[in-house]
C-alpha cells in the first residue's frame, strides 16, 4: 500500500517528467484557481450590477413588503469575515509543521462557515416573502443563494483538507498548497459577502 510519502514522490516524479518544478507546479495550480474565481467574480458582478440598475430605476427600493432586517445579516458579516482570520492563523501554523495547529484553525473556519449558513437559513424562513414576491426579493435569493452556495463549497474545500490531513506527512512547511488554495477560495467568498452585504442590506436602508 503506498503512504502518503510515497504519493507525493510520485507526484513529484510526474511533474519532473513533464518539466515541472514543485514551485511552478503549484504556481500553475494557484493559477487554476484564480482563474475559476475569476469566473466567479464575473458572475456575481453580473447579478450586483442588475441590482443595482433595478435599484436605479424603482421608485421605492426594496419595496414596501420586503422590509430587509440589518441585525442577523450583521452578525453574519462579523462571523464570516472573522473566519477569514481564523483559516488564515491555520496557513501560518502549518508553514510552522504545526499540523495540529492547522487542523484547529480550519475545523473553527468551517465550523464558523456552517454557523453562517445556518443564520442564512434562518433568515429565508423568518423573511415573510419569498422568490417571486417581486424584484427586490428575487435578485435578493439568488444573490445571497448563490453566494450560500459558494460557501458550501468553501466548507467542504477546508473538510476536504482536514481528511487529507489525517495521512502522516501528506501536509507540512514545504507541502500546503492544497491548504493554500482552500484559504485563498474561502477569501474571495468573504469578498464577495461583503461588497453583497453593503449593496442589499446597506443600501436598502439609505
Amino acid at each position: 500500500m503506498i503512504d502518503s510519502a510515497q504519493t507525493n514522490e510520485l507526484i513529484a516524479s510526474s511533474d519532473d517528467a513533464h518539466g515541472l518544478s514543485d514551485h511552478e507546479h503549484h504556481d500553475f495550480r494557484v493559477f487554476g484557481l484564480l482563474t475559476f474565481l475569476f469566473s466567479e467574480s464575473l458572475m456575481f458582478g453580473g447579478f450586483f450590477a442588475t441590482f443595482l440598475v433595478l435599484r436605479g430605476a424603482a421608485a421605492q427600493w426594496p419595496p414596501e413588503e420586503t422590509e430587509v432586517e440589518l441585525l442577523l445579516p450583521a452578525i453574519n458579516t462579523i462571523i464570516l469575515v472573522s473566519s477569514s482570520f481564523v483559516i488564515h492563523l491555520g496557513d501560518d501554523a502549518i508553514k510552522k509543521n504545526d499540523v495540529k495547529g492547522m487542523r484547529l484553525w480550519y475545523a473553527v473556519t468551517a465550523l464558523m462557515g456552517v454557523v453562517f449558513l445556518g443564520g442564512q437559513l434562518y433568515e429565508y424562513l423568518t423573511l415573510g416573502y419569498g422568490l417571486q414576491t417581486n424584484l427586490f426579493a428575487n435578485c435578493f435569493y439568488l444573490t445571497t443563494g448563490f453566494h450560500g452556495l459558494h460557501v458550501l463549497v468553501g466548507v467542504f474545500l477546508i473538510l476536504g483538507v482536514l481528511w487529507r490531513s489525517r495521512r502522516e506527512g501528506h501536509y507540512s512547511d514545504t507541502q500546503h498548497v492544497g491548504i493554500e488554495m482552500a484559504e485563498i477560495y474561502w477569501h474571495f467568498v468573504d469578498i464577495i459577502w461583503i461588497i453583497l452585504f453593503t449593496l442589499i442590506y446597506i443600501l436598502a436602508l439609505l
